[in-house]
């Protein structure tokens, strides 16, 4: 690990060593308690789970930034309260704050209660509303992926390119099911509907955050989801732009900390991607 908290480094200080190696020892403690959580609560609805092991995961994120910045904002999932308002509330209390880490301590909750190995910790860190440090930690496979503004993206030392697929026909994409069942669900579903005939196929397997990775990493071409969140996707959305891909809404402007229903890709799909869900009426707006 030391060679690559010496490459990914800002300026004096190394907000990308203390990001990896904090979402290294928090990946590593989720770990352990898989299948062993004592707590399981619901949130927005009844689809949307919560542990104790997520809010310990993210109250050791919150110490172990905040050992080496003390002064920088935090905006982690596990401190906000469920639902659409509050997390924009949220992103806005701390819009004018220099410094922000946004963090998702474990996302796909419901696949670690259920044993299912496809979960991660997704930690970011904007300058001024920007993403400047993105790490998508996958503890169960051990791989970390990185990326730092302008100096590109990294899984196991090697650089990441995003996938070559030109058309959507030949393109693998992966979507999620929504825990706002009312409306962010139904239009989830009318893209599913549009996209299946369009598509080489489609996943669906429970984490926003290692779905974009794997964006970035040329194992899906693309990826679209409504009604997410800041922590969803800030480190994801910087992993695939630093690849070569592309990040917008669904609307097709780009990705900015506000963004809730996003399509990312290849760059190369991404037209025809988000021309079918506007097409669909499935973009969220």
């Amino acid at each position: 690990m030391s060679n690559i908290d010496a490459t990914f480094a800002v300026g004096s200080k190394s907000f990308t060593a203390v990001a990896i190696n904090t979402a290294s020892k928090t990946g590593e403690w989720i770990q352990s308690k898989l299948g062993d959580y004592s707590t399981l609560h619901t949130k927005y609805s009844q689809h949307d789970l919560v542990t104790e092991v997520d809010k310990g995961a993210e109250m050791m994120i919150r110490k172990l930034i905040h050992t080496h910045f003390p002064t920088h904002s935090i905006l982690g999932e596990e401190g906000v309260e469920p639902g659409p308002e509050a997390s924009r509330a949220a992103l806005e209390e701390i819009s004018d704050a220099e410094y922000v880490w946004i963090v998702d301590p474990l996302d796909g909750t419901t696949n670690f209660v259920h044993g299912f190995p496809f979960f991660s910790v997704s930690i970011a860190l904007a300058h001024r509303g920007e993403v400047i440090v993105g790490i998508v930690y996958n503890p169960v496979h051990d791989e970390m992926f990185v990326a730092e503004k302008g100096k590109g993206a990294y899984l196991k030392g090697k650089p990441m390119r995003v996938s070559g697929e030109k058309q959507l026909s030949e393109a693998l994409i992966a979507t999620g099911f929504p825990a706002d069942r009312d409306h962010a669900l139904a239009h989830n579903l009318k893209g599913i509907q549009a996209l299946s005939p369009k598509a080489r196929n489609i996943r669906a397997s429970g984490s926003a955050a290692l779905h974009m990775a794997y964006v970035a990493a040329g194992r899906l071409s693309g990826f679209w989801e409504i009604g997410l969140n800041a922590w969803d996707l800030a480190a994801g959305a910087l992993l695939i732009q630093e690849s070569g891909g592309q990040v917008t809404d669904t609307l097709g402007a780009p990705y900015q900390l506000g963004v809730r229903n996003v399509v990312a890709s290849n760059g190369h799909i991404h037209s025809e991607f988000a021309a079918e869900l506007r097409n669909a009426e499935a973009t969220g707006f």
